[in-house]
């Protein structure tokens, strides 16, 4: 019997939790002209869900992290890349022939992975030009190719300018579908919201919110059961008042519970046996972390720990107490859900420990 919880990878099939109304939106989005902007903390299960949604379409698609970017020639090239998966390699080159800067092609012949270079004192924005054209010539010939922009806030850090350029090559395909994810809610909505910015309204926005309690609770529930029977129920609220529902953390939790009950012993303790042994397992993480935090950070760490926000709030300076707000949600160790929360609750139990 194998575990049936999955963390910290892409999920499809059996592992996936349900979200049939996300999944819905974004099928019927993706079968008109419109492109989609899926905002929502790491770890929610953006990319899982977007590629189940794709899947589902058939249709050709290329996934892109932009955190792995760092230039323009280099997006040019993953892009490309993406599509060599695509379709065949050689009626590509023929239609490569009008690329004003023709790459080199080679392919691994232990991995069949593909290789690109472009000359050197190649224009970057041309190259990028040349790709976007292609895409969208692909998508005329084809069918419409969805373009998955994972990260996407990345892009201001890429090259200065890029916002605009990139803006412009897409504005004028009409064979292409653009999904562009981002865990940074402000940077993702100054980029489409703000009407400066050259991505204003450009998709449709979408906000991806953690799966419900109820839904939730039966797929644990469930799950557990063949290695828990009765103790089922009680441990899936207990797993669920620890991790308010946070994707990642369920699976996490629940992935660790599942192996104690198959292998070791079920008993009143092991969901708190299950959450120390996962905190003993990043103590060393967890220190590193916390010393790497200014005293304001930690202050307001320590309050949304002991659920004294408001508290803390008044103890200090509102620019003081919104600017460490901010920079621990850009940072990724703070999530706005209905309030501020830590995001990973076993730093949460972690900090507690520390303060006893």
């Amino acid at each position: 019997m194998n575990n049936p919880f999955k963390f910290g990878t892409i999920v499809g099939n059996e592992y996936f939790t349900d979200r049939t109304v996300e999944l819905e939106e974004i099928r019927r989005t993706m079968l008109g002209p419109n492109h989609l902007v899926l905002i929502s903390p790491r770890r929610f299960g953006k990319s899982s869900l977007v590629k189940k949604a794709v899947n589902g379409l058939g249709r050709p698609a290329v996934f892109i992290n932009l955190q792995q970017i760092t230039g323009i020639e280099e997006l040019a090239s993953m892009l490309l890349k993406g599509v060599f998966k695509l379709f065949p390699i050689e009626p590509l080159k023929h239609w490569m022939t009008h690329f004003r800067f023709i790459p080199t092609i080679s392919t691994n012949p232990l991995t069949d992975a593909i290789d690109l270079s472009f000359p050197i004192a190649t224009d970057d924005t041309t190259v990028l030009e040349d790709v976007m054209e292609l895409i969208n010539k692909l998508g005329a010939e084809k069918d419409r190719i969805i373009i998955v922009l994972d990260e996407f806030q990345e892009i201001l850090e890429i090259d200065k300018g890029i916002d605009k350029k990139l803006r412009a090559m897409m504005q004028v395909q009409e064979n292409a579908n653009y999904i562009f994810l981002g865990s940074q809610e402000s940077m993702m909505t100054d980029i489409f919201e703000r009407k400066k910015s050259p991505f204003y309204h450009f998709g449709k926005l979408m906000y991806l919110k953690k799966i419900p309690h109820e839904d939730f609770f039966e797929y644990v529930r469930d799950r557990l059961t063949p290695v828990m029977d009765d103790n089922a129920t009680k441990a899936t609220e207990a797993i669920l008042s620890f991790t308010l529902c946070h994707p990642y953390y369920t699976q996490q939790l629940a992935s660790q519970i599942w192996e104690i009950a198959a292998y070791e012993s079920v008993n009143q303790d092991i969901v708190e046996k299950a959450i120390e042994r996962i905190v003993t397992t990043h103590d060393y993480d967890y220190e590193r972390l916390w010393l790497n935090f200014n005293l304001t950070d930690k202050k307001l760490l320590q309050a949304l720990c002991l659920g004294k926000t408001e508290e803390s709030r008044r103890l200090m300076p509102a620019s003081t107490f919104n600017s460490s707000v901010q920079r621990l949600m850009k940072r990724g160790y703070v999530i706005r859900t209905d309030r501020p929360e830590l995001e990973d609750p076993f730093f949460r139990r972690w900090i507690l420990g520390q303060m006893n």
